[in-house]
């Protein structure tokens, strides 16, 4: 679980250097409303209206609020702080296994939303065992990522290996780095260096398309 409390360092880290008002790749949202959607899925009832809609407004108003009240650099780092400091004991995300399987990718792709939301950007290079973990939980979720897709979708990494996203007749391979097809299957398909492969028309049909949940 190591891995997972590195990630969320980093995270803060990142944030907290980016300052409150800094740009993200999560449409609408400055770094002070990422940081306050990241408290609240971690200490309110209220996150569950990511799921359940009623409670969706609520969500929303309460992340707002926090990000509102977040504007200055003092507040900002306490928002930081407490998410720093681990979720609430009564959250699901106490528990190690659920942790990592909800946690490490969600705290990687919102590390690259502050990191590559910047003019300038460079990817970072991971170690090993966590590459190897995003790549586990990237093909886990593959099929709700990529349900929607109009061609058949195949992740190709550069040492070869591959994972069948989605089947259909007339097939694209997506290849990059685990990180990137991370990022790609996320939806941030403008900032992932990836490459494709495939029939002229099916390349075609897949460049209008924006997989992630």
């Amino acid at each position: 679980m190591h891995l997972v409390q590195a990630s969320r360092l980093a995270l803060a880290e990142t944030l907290l250097a980016a300052g409150p008002t800094a740009d993200t790749l999560c449409d609408g949202w400055q770094t002070r409303h990422l940081a306050a959607h990241l408290v609240v899925r971690e200490r309110s009832i209220l996150a569950a209206g990511v799921v359940f809609k009623p409670l969706s407004k609520k969500l929303d108003a309460k992340v707002n609020e926090l990000a509102t009240s977040a504007q200055s650099p003092e507040r900002y780092a306490s928002l930081i702080r407490t998410f720093r400091s681990g979720p609430a004991k009564y959250s699901p995300f106490v528990i190690d296994k659920f942790d990592q399987a909800a946690n490490l990718s969600e705290y990687f792709i919102h590390t690259e939303d502050v990191r590559r939301a910047r003019a300038q950007w460079a990817p970072r290079v991971l170690d090993k065992e966590y590459t190897e973990l995003l790549w586990q939980s990237l093909t886990r979720m593959s099929r709700v990522l990529f349900r929607k897709a109009p061609v058949g979708i195949i992740l190709t990494r550069p040492d070869g290996q591959r994972h069948v996203a989605k089947k259909a007749p007339n097939a694209v391979s997506i290849t990059g780095p685990v990180t990137e097809l991370m990022l790609y299957g996320f939806g941030r398909i403008d900032q992932s260096l990836v490459l494709f492969e495939g029939g002229e028309t099916a390349l075609e049909i897949v460049k209008g398309f924006k997989p992630g949940f």
